[in-house]
């Protein structure tokens, strides 16, 4: 008995497959350009007045942002760092553990 052509594709692709790597650097850039675009709004809400409790928030989080130009630039550059270097790390546990496993 033959087995249908597209269920043979199907176990051919299945068996194929293996675990997704992230590539950490572009990983990384990206959760970093997401951090600064919320670092940026967060400044300018801080200098327009809206958004008053996150702003507070994130200036007790972060060593030195503050809803200044000079603070927000600073706060960008912060995050950015600290969330390239933990995405980075992220992204290499995750391609060690998913190596080891298959």
């Amino acid at each position: 008995m033959s087995t249908p052509p597209e269920q043979t594709d199907v176990e051919t692709l299945e068996s194929s497959q293996e675990s997704p790597r992230l590539d950490p650097l572009p990983f990384a850039a990206a959760a970093a350009t997401v951090a600064a675009v919320i670092m940026l709004l967060l400044g300018l809400f801080g200098v327009i007045g809206v958004y008053e409790g996150g702003v507070e928030m994130m200036e007790q989080w972060h060593l030195f942002f503050t809803p200044t130009p000079a603070g927000t630039i600073a706060g960008i550059l912060e995050a950015v760092i600290i969330t390239g270097v933990f995405t980075y790390l992220f992204a290499e546990l995750y391609n060690r553990f998913t190596g080891s496993l298959s």
